[in-house]
């Protein structure tokens, strides 16, 4: 344990996981803030233009597998990929969910409903 680098008295890694998780959950909570605002406005207005009931089914649906998920991801963290590259891998997933769905609609050529939907898969992998 001398051998190790350590800040304030913690593992240096420990600061790369406290980054990961403050980033996570500030992009849950904001995701969560804004996902049926942006699901019922009208289309005029660069929402969708869903039903209340539709989109609070999508953010129902969307809040579980947030929650869920995770036992995949320990699993594969146990089993397959180890610490270091979950973290890494989960927060490169992440990242690119917020890219996702930050980008104009038509910008990957899928259409605004299928960009996305990949942009909330890639967030909740």
């Amino acid at each position: 344990m001398s051998n190790q680098h350590q800040y304030f008295g913690h593992p240096r890694g420990l600061f790369l996981l406290f980054g990961t998780e403050l980033w996570e959950r500030f992009s849950y909570y904001a995701m969560r803030a804004i996902l049926v605002l942006y699901l019922t406005d009208t289309t005029m207005n660069g929402g969708l233009g869903w039903s209340t009931k539709d989109a609070l089914d999508l953010y129902g649906i969307y809040t579980g597998l947030v929650y869920i998920t995770p036992l995949i991801g320990g699993y594969l963290a146990d089993n397959y990929l180890g610490q270091r590259r979950s973290i890494l891998l989960g927060g490169a997933l992440m990242a690119i969910g917020q890219f996702t769905l930050a980008l104009p609609a038509d910008a990957l050529g899928f259409g605004a409903l299928h960009t996305f939907y990949l942009g909330l898969a890639l967030l909740i992998c």
